[in-house]
């Protein structure tokens, strides 16, 4: 953890526009390969900020740039910096532990830890030094009922997290990922593996949870980003080509390729 100097000696070099998360010139390389070129963009605060565009186009590696999961890739190199609440995440007197817990992900398929239900929600918070039960028991309910599954699954804490079916699994790992009290939830394609009924579960969650945090949703689907955004982002071959509030984008967008996209001309 920094010091309160540290801090204010890492905020002094605050972004220039508001946001939640604010990203300034953000380059990624895979080796040669540049995929994300000069990014820069501020993310709104509680709010659900949908990232649209073709397969390829560097959805997925923004998304990890936003926590740092990136520097988990092999041969992976940011530059530019990502801001969240004024703090560049990318300093190298940043923990970025920490971050991750600030900055939560839920992948496309669901993951969950071959382990119980309860100690599946219970893993994080353990990872940070809670080993008190009563403060796990709150924890865990607290975060199951927060990601729609206590309900279901109050009875049978104790079964195996893999006998869910996949819906459920999906929401289990969102419940882990809010047990560690993060600001900030990243979700990549969260509901492509699911069926209809499952993924409208987890799309009227994704609108509840906003009222808390602030959400950031990869998906391929445009009439999902059109059901659950509030702020739109289109990228196109590493660029960011148009962003703004999900009204706009969807009825009058004002470059070509945003309006090619919209129409199916390239997926």
């Amino acid at each position: 953890m920094l010091s309160s100097k540290s801090l204010k000696n890492l905020q002094h070099s605050r972004p220039s526009v508001q946001g939640k998360i604010v990203v300034e010139n953000l380059n990624v390389y895979f080796g040669k390969h540049h995929v994300l070129k000069n990014l820069s963009i501020a993310i709104p605060d509680r709010q659900v900020t949908a990232i649209i565009g073709p397969s390829g186009c560097g959805k997925t590696t923004f998304l990890r740039s936003l926590n740092r999961m990136i520097e988990l890739v092999d041969g992976a190199k940011v530059t530019g910096k990502v801001f969240l609440d004024g703090l560049n995440i990318y300093s190298p007197k940043v923990d970025s532990s920490d971050i991750r817990r600030r900055v939560g992900m839920v992948f496309q398929k669901p993951n969950p830890l071959p382990m119980s239900i309860y100690d599946n929600v219970a893993f994080g918070p353990r990872i940070h030094g809670i080993r008190n039960k009563k403060v796990l028991d709150k924890l865990v309910e607290e975060s199951l009922k927060a990601a729609g599954l206590w309900d279901e699954v109050k009875n049978r804490l104790k079964d195996p997290a893999v006998s869910l079916s996949g819906g459920q699994q999906q929401r289990l790992c969102i419940a882990r990922a809010l047990a560690v009290n993060p600001e900030v939830l990243l979700m990549d394609e969260p509901t492509a593996s699911l069926d209809p009924i499952s993924s409208a579960k987890i799309e009227s969650l994704i609108r509840e949870l906003k009222r808390k945090y602030t959400i950031i949703v990869v998906t391929h689907n445009l009439q999902q980003a059109m059901r659950i955004a509030d702020y739109v982002v289109f990228l196109f071959m590493g660029e960011l080509i148009e962003h703004g509030a999900a009204d706009e984008i969807f009825t009058s967008p004002r470059n070509t390729k945003t309006i090619e996209y919209l129409r199916g001309a390239f997926s």
